[in-house]
């Protein structure tokens, strides 16, 4: 009897991990596939169903906890559902959370232990899927978080035990599919009325060079130019949008590295000493002493200040100066990029980071520009969960401050681990 009992678990458990499993797959794929994902959700809710009212001796029940009052769940159980990758949540008759495993407290934030869900997740579609999974009526119900970054999802609410009575709640999240698709939808929008000035100017000078002017070399020779000028154009427009397209990506997902933000920024800045020699500029790099690390991403830290800089720079008085001064306040560490040029009036400002804004079109594509950085920057930025500041000035230049949290000191304490389960399944 006793080892039917654990055949009987493993194959559970099994399940379980397969059913999760597929579940994230399908909604990588989307589409079709989604289909499977959810039947894949409903057999992690049956599964659970299995765990919490399975009672054999295998699987002696908890001790009620601050994060399973009821003691509903056996510890491995508990450990399992921790491990996840999709957010999980229990729920008892009055909407009060017995369980949240940490994929859901990192959607829905910490501290979520025996607080009503009504108070952490505030949808009123998704509450009364809920609701209704409480009488018996499991649903799916997608719904969006706005803040910090948005992020949407397929919530899938089941009973999973009738006495007590257990709901479960789970989360699909379709951000990446939701974003490729709206991607897509935008990069052919913005391409198509990006691309077709400079492919309409080089087709008219292939045609004015096949036809009279293919013997004028003084012609040949300005055309020729003038299209290296637009191919150059089309090539960086296309690489900002394949950046911006990747940056909005991973937007979602906090980068958990540390960078050391003055040697990012002096790096950035060296990489444009050649630009800032043709226009006869200079950029400075002022930097406080004892400046903490900032958790972040070197890479994508590196574009953003390139993007600035370089703006500063294009944008700045010839033979001017850049500043770009490095500080520390309210815990956050900035990097203020203070150019001297015309300056911007204050209703332009917020909009500045919108793809293809500019404030001046014919001089921003005189200098190379695509009207994508600043949008580069602010989805870099948002992705760090920093904040960009702009201030501005006719007549008086333009400073734009980027904060970013500091990354916490090295010798600081981690929260220790959960004590390993050692009993067999």
């Amino acid at each position: 009897m006793m080892l039917e009992s654990l055949a009987r678990l493993r194959v559970k458990i099994w399940l379980l991990l397969i059913g999760a499993v597929a579940g994230g797959a399908a909604v990588l794929l989307g589409g079709a596939a989604l289909f499977w994902g959810v039947i894949a959700l409903a057999l992690v809710a049956a599964l659970i169903a299995q765990f919490v009212t399975f009672r054999e001796p295998v699987l002696r029940p908890a001790a009620p906890g601050p994060d399973d009052p009821l003691g509903l769940l056996p510890p491995q159980t508990r450990l399992l559902l921790e491990q996840l990758p999709m957010p999980v949540m229990l729920l008892d008759g009055a909407q009060r959370i017995l369980f949240a495993n940490q994929s859901m407290r990192d959607v829905l934030g910490p501290g979520l232990d025996t607080k009503r869900v009504s108070a952490v997740l505030r949808n009123p579609e998704v509450l009364l899927a809920i609701a209704g999974a409480g009488q018996g009526e499991a649903s799916n119900v997608p719904f969006t978080l706005p803040v910090p970054v948005e992020r949407h999802f397929q919530a899938y609410a089941a009973r999973v035990s009738l006495s007590p009575l257990v709901t479960v709640l789970l989360l699909h999240d379709l951000t990446m599919v939701r974003r490729s698709e709206q991607m897509r939808t935008d990069f052919i929008a913005n391409a198509s009325h990006e691309l077709r000035t400079p492919l309409a100017a080089v087709t008219g000078f292939i045609d004015t060079l096949r036809g009279h002017a293919k013997d004028d070399e003084v012609a040949r020779e300005q055309f020729l130019g003038i299209m290296a000028t637009e191919t150059a154009r089309m090539r960086r427009l296309i690489h900002d949008l394949l950046s911006l397209t990747r940056i909005e990506m991973n937007e979602h997902v906090p980068p958990n590295g540390r960078v050391d933000l003055e040697g990012v920024v002096r790096q950035a800045a060296a990489a444009l000493i050649p630009l800032a020699a043709e226009e006869g500029s200079t950029v400075i790099v002022e930097a406080a002493a004892g400046l903490p690390q900032v958790v972040g991403e070197h890479d994508d830290l590196m574009q953003l200040f390139q993007n600035l800089i370089h703006n500063a720079i294009k944008y700045g008085r010839e033979k001017g100066q850049v500043t770009v001064t490095l500080g520390r306040q309210d815990g956050q560490v900035f990097a203020a990029v203070k150019d001297d040029g015309e300056g911007i009036a204050a209703s332009a400002i917020p909009r500045l980071t919108e793809r293809f804004y500019r404030v001046d079109v014919k001089r921003s594509r005189e200098r190379g520009g695509t009207g994508l950085g600043l949008a580069i920057v602010k989805h870099i930025v948002s992705r760090h969960q920093g904040r960009l500041s702009i201030e501005s000035k006719l007549g008086e230049g333009s400073v734009f401050t980027v904060f970013l949290p500091a990354a916490p000191a090295e010798n600081q304490a981690k929260p220790p681990l959960p004590e390993p389960v050692t009993e067999m399944l």
